[in-house]
């Protein structure tokens, strides 16, 4: 086997995925479900690899948690590539006097979804196909049920969704399109995951356990390589907007991971540094945002991180964003702290109008929790969390087909 499963809490080993489900995706020493994937494969081998212009992420197929080419599940996604969005550089020189370089991250370019939620669909299809599961379930606010839908149709598995009531009919429809199973709560996020865990739980079928779940992870954290792919080096600050966090996540476990081998993957290591994360939530749905302010105004006490807000019901229009109960912020505060980042609140109400710049800019429609995270980097600007000389990166983590309402306000 090239991998194997560790425990984060107990370090016990999982074998594999095949034992991972099997265990019904429990650790059985200590109950814990945040498990990270080592691998035994020569990092040497990663420095011929982002020689590459690979067609997509499954490039690092000796570095995913599968054994089995014949199981990938595949429509070219996770080779995005790194735009260089000038108009920003101009920005921020003739409004701050910074000299920076900002990267757009074209989630919306990927080839299954058009979201950044299609290499872990991906990698959640294949891994499926390989160990012979064949029913799947997830809670999600939107785009994650989409892409999972499109790629567990191809692989032969039956998919129940379930979703928020606020989700919307353009997201439910693509779902239904690929004969997939939807299931509106009646209630918000937080309502749709129970509903989905007593579902799994009653009917013994696996299920996606959220923005720890190794499959996402492991999936998503390949956007390192990515990074220094095309940058020959880490950006200095990563931005993205968050409801959950599985991205700092995902970037965090992906950097620790190559950080001890970069005397084999780059003949300049001390070049290749972790990225200052700054978050961003709107103002209607900000759950992380509180905790973090009240946090830095008590000077980080010991476990801050487990004090947070619960907002039910968020009154939020960008429902994919809508996560009241950010189970997660525990976990992301740590790494958000790490990093020396920060959390960043912008107005909901300010989206159109960014959205319009973007248009005018670039000529494409994005989606609004992609408009949050650059909405993120005015203000980010404003409260002086960018620095002279920084590479910045812009997680664009959706384009905006499906949001037609969205768009047509434009």
């Amino acid at each position: 086997m090239k991998y194997y499963l560790k425990c984060c809490k107990c370090n016990h080993i999982t074998e594999n995925l095949s034992s991972w489900f099997g265990q019904k995706q429990f650790c059985p020493n200590c109950g814990g479900r945040h498990v990270e994937a080592v691998y035994s494969t020569d990092y040497s081998k990663l420095k011929d690899l982002l020689k590459n212009k690979p067609a997509s992420f499954w490039n690092y197929f000796d570095f995913l948690p599968i054994e089995n080419k014949e199981n990938i599940v595949s429509f070219d996604e996770g080779a995005i590539m790194l735009e260089e969005w000038d108009f920003l550089n101009r920005y921020a020189m003739e409004n701050y006097g910074i000299n920076c370089r900002v990267y757009a991250y074209r989630n919306d370019l990927n080839g299954g979804t058009n979201t950044l939620k299609d290499v872990a669909a991906s990698l959640t299809a294949s891994a499926l196909k390989e160990n012979g599961i064949r029913r799947y379930s997830v809670a999600s606010t939107g785009n994650t049920a989409a892409a999972d839908s499109r790629y567990l149709a191809k692989a032969g598995v039956r998919f129940t969704n379930f979703v928020p009531s606020t989700t919307n009919k353009e997201m439910i429809e693509e779902i239904r399109s690929y004969g997939q199973e939807v299931i509106i709560s009646d209630g918000d996020y937080t309502q749709a995951k129970r509903e989905a865990t007593e579902f799994s739980e009653k009917n013994n079928i696996p299920i996606s356990i959220g923005n720890i779940d190794p499959l996402r992870v492991e999936s998503k954290r390949t956007m390192v390589f990515e990074f220094i792919r095309q940058l020959g080096k880490m950006p200095d600050v990563y931005m993205q907007a968050v409801g959950g966090g599985t991205g700092p996540i995902a970037l965090d476990k992906g950097f620790r991971e190559i950080e001890k081998h970069l005397a084999k993957i780059t003949t300049s290591p001390s070049d290749i540094k972790p990225p200052r994360m700054l978050l961003v939530q709107q103002d209607m749905c900000d759950p992380m945002v509180r905790a973090w302010e009240k946090a830095k105004k008590e000077d980080f006490p010991e476990n801050f991180e487990n004090d947070y807000t619960k907002i039910e019901n968020p009154p939020t229009s960008v429902f994919i964003l809508s996560a009241g109960n950010p189970g997660m912020y525990p976990l992301v505060a740590r790494i958000v702290k790490k990093s020396n980042g920060d959390f960043i609140r912008v107005k909901e109400a300010d989206l159109l109008d960014l959205a319009r710049i973007v248009y005018k800019e670039k000529g494409i429609h994005i989606g609004p929790a992609a408009i949050v995270c650059f909405a993120g980097f005015y203000q980010a600007l404003k409260e002086s969390k960018i620095k002279d000389g920084e590479t910045i990166v812009l997680n664009i983590g959706e384009s905006g087909k499906r949001y037609s309402d969205f768009v047509s306000k434009l």
